[in-house]
Order: C-alpha cells, then sequence, then structure tokens
C-alpha cells in the first residue's frame, strides 16, 4: 500500500536562498501527520509545492504512490486543502458559500449537506457567515475543503488567529477526520502545544531540511530523561561510572546520567556511594514535545527538574 505522500530529496530555491534543502518525507495513509517548524522553515514552501503551485527545483513528489509531476490534475483531485484563514462570502450563508464552491469543483448537490454535518455546521447553514464565531468560519473552511471527498487533506496553519474556544472547536473536528471520513491529514503547523493533542505522526524541519521524522512515542523517546547528581568529585564519579559503561557527562559540581538501560537513580547513587563520592543532591530532568522541538530547530534547552533527595 502507497503512501499518500512520498517526498524524495526535493530542493527549491528562490534566487540564491534555499527554502527547502533535500527534503524527504512519508506520510502514511490515514495518518495526522503534524509537519512542524519554526517561521521560515519551509513549511509554506512544501505545501505550495503539494498543491502544484510550484514545483521543485530537484527531487521528486509523489502522491497516492503516482507522480505529481506527470499526473498533476488527476492527482490534484483526491486533495482538499485550507492554507490559513479560508476565503468566504461573508453576505452569503454558509450554504450558499458552500454552493459557489460545489458549482467549481462539480460535485454532486448532496455533498453540501454531507460536509455541513462532517463539521457540526447544519444548524447554522442558512444563518449569514458574517455573524458566525472565527471557529465556525474555519469549520466552514473545512467543510469547502472536504466537499470533494479528498483522500488528502492539506491543513496549513488551521488555528492561526482564532480564540481558543474556536482552536477547541477545530481541533475536536480535525481529530475525528481519519476515522469519520477515511482521509490522511497533513497538518502545517509552527505550535507544537496545538499539533502534538492531534498527530499521530510528526516530521520537524529547520532552515529547509528535516531534522525528525518519525511516530509522537519516537519523539518522546529521543529525549531520554536524565539523572542529575550533584558530587563531591564529578571527575571521579564520571569514572567509575564510565567504567561499567553507563553513558555520563560532567557539569559543574554534578554529573549527568542517561537514564536507560539496566540501571534506576537508586543503583547510580548507590554505586557512587560505595565509591566514596558524597552525593548530596539527586534529582531527574524531565523531557518534554517542546524540549525535543526546541532542541532540533534552535539547539540545546533547559530541562525542567525534579529532586529525589537533597
Amino acid at each position: 500500500m502507497p503512501a499518500t505522500i512520498q517526498i524524495e530529496e526535493v530542493w527549491k530555491s528562490y534566487g540564491s536562498t534555499a527554502a527547502v534543502r533535500g527534503l524527504s518525507l512519508t506520510v502514511p495513509q490515514r495518518a495526522v501527520y503534524g509537519f512542524l517548524g519554526p517561521n521560515g522553515a519551509g513549511k509554506s514552501t512544501t505545501i505550495r509545492m503539494l498543491l502544484g503551485l510550484q514545483r521543485p527545483d530537484r527531487g521528486r513528489i509523489l502522491l497516492f504512490g503516482r507522480p505529481l509531476a506527470s499526473d498533476r490534475i488527476s492527482v490534484l483531485s483526491r486533495i482538499g486543502s485550507l492554507v490559513e484563514a479560508p476565503s468566504l462570502y461573508l453576505h452569503l450563508t454558509g450554504r450558499e458559500n458552500l454552493e459557489v464552491h460545489r458549482r467549481l469543483i462539480d460535485v454532486p448537490c448532496r455533498a453540501i449537506a454531507d460536509v455541513l454535518d462532517a463539521v457540526g455546521l447544519s444548524g447554522a447553514a442558512d444563518r449569514v457567515v458574517r455573524g458566525y464565531s472565527s471557529g465556525m468560519k474555519q469549520r466552514l473552511g473545512l467543510a469547502q475543503a472536504l466537499l470533494g471527498n479528498p483522500e488528502l487533506l492539506l491543513l496549513d496553519e488551521p488555528t492561526n488567529g482564532l480564540d481558543p474556544a474556536g482552536m477547541h472547536e477545530v481541533r475536536t473536528l480535525i481529530r475525528e477526520l481519519p476515522q469519520r471520513r477515511g482521509v490522511t491529514l497533513f497538518l502545517s503547523s509552527h505550535l507544537l502545544s496545538e499539533v502534538e493533542q492531534l498527530a499521530t505522526h510528526f516530521a520537524i524541519i529547520s532552515s529547509g531540511q528535516v531534522k525528525f521524522e518519525g511516530t509522537a512515542e519516537e519523539l518522546k523517546l529521543r529525549n531520554q530523561p536524565m539523572l542529575a547528581a550533584e558530587v563531591d568529585d564529578p571527575v571521579r564519579a564520571c569514572q567509575v561510572l564510565q567504567q561499567l559503561d553507563i553513558a555520563v557527562m560532567q557539569e559543574p559540581g554534578r554529573i549527568v546520567v542517561a537514564l536507560r538501560g539496566s540501571f534506576a537513580p537508586a543503583e547510580i547513587n548507590a554505586l557512587l556511594v560505595r565509591a566514596g563520592i558524597a552525593v548530596s543532591r539527586l534529582f531527574t530532568r524531565h523531557s518534554t514535545l517542546e524540549d525535543a522541538f526546541l532542541e532540533l530547530t534552535t539547539g540545546p534547552v533547559e530541562r525542567k527538574e525534579s529532586a529525589l533527595f537533597k
């Protein structure tokens, strides 16, 4: 079964500036794929290439196992998109907005009722859009994107500019779409806090290059918890643990140990004490997805710490 999206060594430059540099991604079918990176990382350029609005300088893009370059029209007919704020006629009702779009893409009339139900707007369909909340307008934009019953939905910053209530509305809808509609979602954002509540898979890019691709669990495992110990002799403490093949590094007045393998914090403490090293404080450093995101895109960050004993 081919991946919904396969990007292979894609490059895209504007003049002398490379926006995307050797980008390779694989998006499984029916995944909610979080495409993350800081502003200017190359996310919007990638979205434009996936929509056929721009061509890569080199490399290849496959959608549903078919090359976008040669099968552009047939492939793009299977895609829906919502790029930031939807284009809506505020003086028309929600249903009338969808009717305009339905005629453009030539789908059956019954599709309107179907997508209104899918986004929870059936009861507001005949209200003028000017009176919609920001979340309702975004859901109407999603209804437009779903009109052609797409197999892939590309969403670029779908909660941008929404208030908390609107963000919750859109998040809830996005979370349910793969199961209810059988659609794959490619969700581009710079807000990890939003995407981590939705995504089954992640890619993190910075300066046009992939820094990580994998599942949410793999991203969490990338940042293993660390044990830090304040000791009277950090140099000797490192030597003791390194003799046992324990990964350890030295910081001023302390050592830091990667908590993996068979050694628990209590065992590390016991090893040091038996070696005659005084341990004055022992604590763990907690990792979050935000830590992983920041370290991959900007460099090392200070982690949260919890004391085990003092």
